[in-house]
């Protein structure tokens, strides 16, 4: 999938999102990151504002502090899945579950949204 075309985090569309895709250090500046391609991808404007400096977020399930998901280090699916009404994102991992209560994936208009999106003919990936 082009990184261009979602959310690196929520795989929200680009083209289904008024305000587009925010460029993002996954790594933040502040936590030792670097603007090298690697460290850098393409988020929604609420994954962004969530995410802000966060790099080490605690497992709901165990309270352990996880390093977020990492877009280009590792493969989303294996961290990430949909509900199979496809509205929510549920973390298959301590990562996964780190970073969607973190990024607060699962807010009630971000679900809303995303079966609205379906109706008009949105596949989630």
């Amino acid at each position: 999938m082009n990184p261009n075309t979602c959310c690196a985090y929520c795989h929200s569309p680009r083209y289904l999102l008024e305000a587009g895709l925010e460029k993002d250090h996954i790594i933040p500046i502040s936590k030792g990151g670097t603007s090298i391609a690697e460290n850098i991808c393409w988020a929604c404007h609420k994954c962004n504002q969530y995410k802000a400096a966060k790099f080490l977020v605690p497992d709901p399930a165990t309270g352990e502090s996880i390093p977020i998901y990492h877009p280009n280090l590792k493969n989303w699916r294996d961290h990430f899945a949909f509900s199979e009404n496809g509205a929510k994102i549920i973390g298959l991992t301590p990562t996964g579950r780190a970073t969607v209560q973190a990024l607060k994936m699962n807010r009630s208009e971000m679900m809303s949204l995303r079966l609205n999106w379906l109706e008009i003919g949105w596949k989630p990936q």
